[in-house]
Parts: C-alpha cells; sequence; structure tokens
C-alpha cells in the first residue's frame, strides 16, 4: 500500500467554516436557539476540528485497505471486514462520533443539520465505508420518531450505545428502483410480530463483523395487502435477537446469503439477504402500522442527501489533491516559450489547460459544499419550526424536498465527469494506485446509480417537486434568486457586475425551460423524459451559481478588510480571492450553457421514440 493511498485525504475546513459562520451565519440564525440552544461556535468548531483531526488519524488510513483486502464471506452468512477497515468502524463507535446528529434527549450531541452534514463529509470524504457502516444514528432516529414506545425502549438506546450497525432494506432481484413489485412476504404471528420471508439484493452493510448486532428496517408486504408501494410495510428485523434487558438473543433468521463483487466501494459489503429460509425470520412492525413507504423515506431522503455529500466529498479531496500535484510535478517548458528546446522545464500549475481543470473542479467543489449546507440550512430552519410534518415548516419542507434532487442527482453525476478531470491532471500518474484518483473515481460511480439514478432524481424533481404544487416552491426558490440579484443592482459590489449579469441571464433561461417543458407536457409525457435530466443540471446549475456569487459578495467584504488593514495573513487574502477567482470562472464557463440548454430544450423533438428498436 502507498504512501500516497494511506494519507490520501485532504479536508477544507476553511471552506466548511466560510459557508457556516460567514455565509449562513449560522451562530445568529441557528446555534443558541431552540433544540440547539446548548450550542456554540467555539464548540461546534471544536467539534469539526477533532472530527478532522480524527478522520486523518483513524479513518483516511484504512480507505485503501478496504479497496486492496476482500471481505471474506464464511457460508454461515458472516461477512469480515479487512482489519483496519472493522478497526475505523469500531474507533468510530467507541470515540462517540456518531452521536453527533442524535437528539439530546437520546443522549447525543444535538447538532443541527448544517453541523451534522459538514462532520459528515468529513467522515465520507476520508473513509465512505465507514461512513455507512455508521448508519445507526440515523436509523435509531427513525424508530424513536415512528416507532411504538416499547420498539423505542427496546432498541434505540442499544443501537446508540453499544454502536450497533443497521441497514435499510428496500430493493429486491426483480425490484430495483420499482420498490412497489416487491415480494417479501410478512405473516402476522401476534400483535406487532411477523414472521419474514424473502430475498432481497443489493443491501449496504448487511452482514459485517465490526459491531455485535445489526437492526435492518425491512420493506415487506403483509398478507392481503394490495399491490404497489401502498401495500408495503416497515419492520424492525435484528440479526440477533434483543431480549427485555437489552442483551443479545437467539440469532434470527436474517442472513447474508453472497455479497457483490464490485467496481468500487469494495470495502463496505453489498449484500443479497436472504430472510426465513435457513430459520424464521421474525421481525415488529414498526409503529404498529402498515405505513411502510412513507416511514422508509425518512431514511431514503437522509441516503440521497448523504449520496449528494459523499460525490461533494470526493470531488473536494481530489480537486486538492491535484492542485498539490499540479504545484510539484514539473513538465515541459511554459507555452510561450513552447519552441525554446533551452527553456526551462515549468510546474503544470503553470499551463492554461491545467489552470483550466483545477479551476473546474474548485469551482465545482465549493459550489457543491455551498449546494450541500444550504440545503442543510433549510433543514436547520425546519427543525427550529417544529421539525419535518409540522405545518409552521410546510414551505421550508418543500424547499427541501426540491433541493434534494439537485444535491443527489446532479452533485453525483457531475462529480464522476469532475473526478476524470482530477485524474486528467494526474497524467498517467493518476491511472495508477499511486495516487488515490483511480480509487476515487470506482467509489463514486456508484452514486449515479444507488438511492434513484441521476434520471430518476429528475423525474422526481419534475414531477413530485414542480408540477405537483404548480410550481409553486419552484417559483419561490427563483424568487430567492432574484432577491440577490436586486441586492447586486442596489449594493453592488461594481466588482461582481458580470456575475450579477450571467445570474440574470441564467434565471430567465431556467424559466424559460420550465415554461417550454409545461406546454409540451400536454402533447406526450415523452417530452420530459427526454429532457428531465437537462432540466435537472440546468435547475442545479443556476442554484449553484447564485450560491457561489452570495459567497463572491461575502468574500468581496472580508477581503476588502482586510486589504484596508494591510493584513499580511496571506492565507486569508489567497483564500478570498480564490473565492472570488471561483465565482468569476463559473459565471463565465458554466452559468452562459444554461442558454444553450434552453434552446436544447424549445428546440426538442420526439423524433428519439419514433427510432424502431433494430435501428440502435
Amino acid at each position: 500500500m502507498s504512501t500516497a493511498a494511506t494519507s490520501h485525504y485532504k479536508s477544507n475546513l476553511r471552506d466548511l467554516y466560510f459557508n457556516l459562520f460567514e455565509v449562513l451565519d449560522i451562530n445568529n440564525t441557528t446555534l443558541g436557539k431552540g433544540l440547539f440552544e446548548s450550542l456554540d461556535e467555539e464548540t461546534v468548531r471544536g467539534f469539526l476540528d477533532g472530527l478532522e483531526e480524527f478522520a486523518q488519524r483513524e479513518l483516511a488510513p484504512s480507505w485503501a485497505e478496504g479497496d486492496r483486502v476482500d471481505l471474506k464471506f464464511a457460508e454461515d452468512g458472516t461477512v469480515t471486514l479487512p482489519p483496519g477497515l472493522a478497526r475505523s468502524v469500531r474507533s468510530f463507535f467507541d470515540g462517540g462520533w456518531h452521536m453527533l446528529e442524535v437528539p439530546e434527549e437520546l443522549g447525543g450531541v444535538g447538532a443541527p443539520p448544517t453541523v451534522c452534514w459538514a462532520g459528515f463529509e468529513l467522515t465520507v470524504g476520508s473513509n465512505p465505508p465507514v461512513a455507512f457502516y455508521a448508519l445507526s444514528a440515523v436509523i435509531a432516529k427513525v424508530i424513536a420518531r415512528v416507532g411504538t414506545p416499547e420498539q423505542r425502549e427496546l432498541f434505540v438506546g442499544p443501537m446508540l450505545e453499544k454502536g450497533w450497525g443497521a441497514t435499510m432494506v428496500l430493493t429486491e432481484p426483480d425490484a430495483g428502483s420499482d420498490v412497489g413489485v416487491g415480494r417479501t412476504k410478512a405473516r402476522q404471528i401476534e400483535g406487532d410480530l411477523y414472521e419474514i420471508e424473502g430475498v432481497k439484493r443489493f443491501i449496504t452493510n448487511g452482514d459485517f463483523d465490526a459491531v455485535d448486532n445489526i437492526i435492518h428496517l425491512v420493506l415487506a408486504r403483509p398478507e392481503g395487502a394490495g399491490p404497489g408501494t401502498k401495500g408495503l410495510s416497515m419492520f424492525i428485523v435484528p440479526k440477533f435477537w434483543v431480549n427485555e434487558d437489552g442483551s443479545l438473543g437467539e440469532r434470527n433468521g436474517a442472513f447474508c446469503t453472497n455479497i457483490e463483487h464490485k467496481m468500487g466501494l469494495k470495502g463496505s459489503s453489498t449484500c443479497e439477504m436472504t430472510f426465513g429460509e435457513k430459520i424464521p425470520c421474525r421481525g415488529y412492525l414498526v409503529g404498529g402500522v402498515h405505513n411502510g413507504i412513507r416511514q422508509m423515506f425518512h431514511v431514503i431522503e437522509n441516503a440521497r442527501m448523504a449520496v449528494g455529500c459523499k460525490s461533494m466529498a470526493t470531488l473536494s479531496t481530489a480537486y486538492l489533491n491535484s492542485l498539490e500535484y499540479a504545484k510539484i510535478r514539473v513538465q515541459g517548458a511554459d507555452l510561450k516559450n513552447a519552441t525554446d528546446k533551452t527553456a526551462p522545464r515549468v510546474t503544470i500549475i503553470n499551463h492554461p489547460d491545467v489552470r483550466r481543470m483545477l479551476m473546474l473542479q474548485k469551482s465545482f467543489a465549493e459550489g457543491m459544499r455551498a449546494l450541500c449546507l444550504y440545503t442543510a440550512s433549510i433543514q436547520d430552519e425546519v427543525e427550529l419550526l417544529g421539525g419535518h410534518g409540522d405545518k409552521a415548516a410546510k414551505e421550508l419542507d418543500r424547499l427541501n424536498d426540491l433541493l434534494l434532487p439537485l444535491v443527489k442527482g446532479y452533485c453525483s453525476h457531475r462529480s464522476y465527469e469532475l473526478l476524470a478531470t482530477s485524474l486528467q491532471v494526474f497524467g498517467g500518474s493518476g491511472y495508477c494506485q499511486d495516487y488515490p484518483i483511480e480509487q476515487y473515481i470506482r467509489d463514486q460511480k456508484i452514486d449515479t446509480l444507488y438511492e434513484g439514478t441521476t434520471h430518476i432524481q429528475a423525474l422526481d424533481l419534475f414531477f413530485r417537486k414542480v408540477a405537483r404544487d404548480q410550481g409553486a416552491t419552484l417559483r419561490g426558490l427563483m424568487g430567492r434568486i432574484q432577491g440577490t440579484v436586486a441586492d447586486l443592482e442596489a449594493n453592488g459590489p461594481a466588482e461582481l457586475e458580470v456575475e450579477k449579469l450571467a445570474l440574470m441571464r441564467a434565471l430567465g433561461d431556467v424559466q424559460g425551460i420550465y415554461g417550454a417543458m409545461m406546454s409540451r407536457l400536454g402533447e406526450s409525457i415523452y417530452h420530459v423524459g427526454v429532457q428531465a435530466n437537462r432540466i435537472l443540471f440546468a435547475t442545479a446549475e443556476i442554484v449553484i451559481g447564485w450560491l457561489l456569487i452570495r459567497q463572491g459578495v461575502v468574500a468581496r467584504k472580508a477581503l476588502t478588510a482586510l486589504e484596508e488593514a494591510n493584513s499580511t495573513d496571506t492565507k486569508e487574502l489567497d483564500f478570498y480571492r480564490g473565492k472570488l477567482a471561483a465565482v468569476r470562472f463559473y459565471c463565465r464557463e458554466v452559468l452562459p450553457g444554461l442558454t444553450l440548454a434552453r434552446k436544447q430544450v424549445e428546440a426538442g423533438t420526439l423524433e428519439l421514440m419514433e427510432v424502431d428498436e433494430s435501428a440502435f
């Protein structure tokens, strides 16, 4: 294992803090208020500083091992992790890092979503499998929220205190994205106790040996239930039965019967799970009510946000790795001296195309981080207004729902493309395991596929998040963007004039895209099918552009203050100048593409759907 692989992770705490405390200003909007009354900026910085140090010391070193040392699958269904990876998982739980997002009443830190997702970036960026093996906090919160008092007593405390594993179990061999055709059965034994039979596939961390127990949340169809997703119920299915005193009892009939051999993310055990084949499998009906898909969406939405943040975190560390390489790799003469064979060789960061590739990565990595944390800030507001589903938070709930396909669908899709750019900076060296980029690409590709493919996210955005409320939530978001344009017109700064104009034009283009599609929807739904990805990308790109420009305003003010004070803090000066450079690049290189996207949507036809299958 190379040194480059073991020390792969490059965090960006400075940008995390810029988002949290300078742009989103959570110190005044969130910390010290309501649920988050006991937290302040010093506490949050201390926690994130500690997590970053822990991620570098304990998580990053086992990342490559998880890729290069095979998981061991035994006949009894046990999956054994590589030793270093298992230690990382255990140390994460032993250090209590999973308690950051757990409410105070359950013994946790009770941090707001902005802080939790910032912490998640540090974990998932340094070692994605560890971040996923630590799903128990999410599952425990769901059980605490929708389970019966008895279920909360039996599972929530032990899951958190003992660091158990947890999974979400939806997919079946013949029911992938179409969850509603699932055939796993549930037969009532008595009360909320059921017997589960069936086979599930692609279950992340269905079994692993770093924990004493694993709690599965399983979708199954009770006897007599109707078809589709509405007929599905959710069940708590432990690997080992839990006794009333919290001790572990007999083995339950939920077994891993195969593990997938994958392109990447190999340290995360992706399992086929068989229920009720070897021995009976029992599970509790969650909350004692048949409301499975709605209950599971608490986990699904968290997973979609997590996938988008994972992609962003991977792109960020890939960019910083390629930046470091570009500053030390000497190759070729300066382009303006290219014909002079005696000209001195220069580091590749001096070559125009390498600079273009670096700034492309920088602007998107920081823009995607802005998108993820802005979405998290909406979740902060929801929590302060009473939580998800509260009437007072209805509009913000809808905005969060609209932003999730952007976070998951766009960040995962665009990051995969940009990781290839990271590798390109390294040249042939990037194709080798001496550097982490090739593993980043393999580990990240799954993000465009699971928890809803890119196109499923695009359809979800258009039909469930925009069309369902006649565009009201989208108009509200566009109104926020228009508000920034108005502020720029009234208050400057003049340095962002070109960026303001680019945002104004992009706003008109995105509105035109939706207008064109709405007018064509009556002609054929296929128009949406053909154009949905383009609509998703355009929506995400204007939101990212808007958020970057907001950052540019903050950066310009901070930079001016430093310059007027004759500051010699070069790191801070360079940070803010880099922010302005990224905003400028994005607005000149990315936002103009929305004009082309609008023309493509407006000129779109259904000729593709008329091509005979034999012609493909």
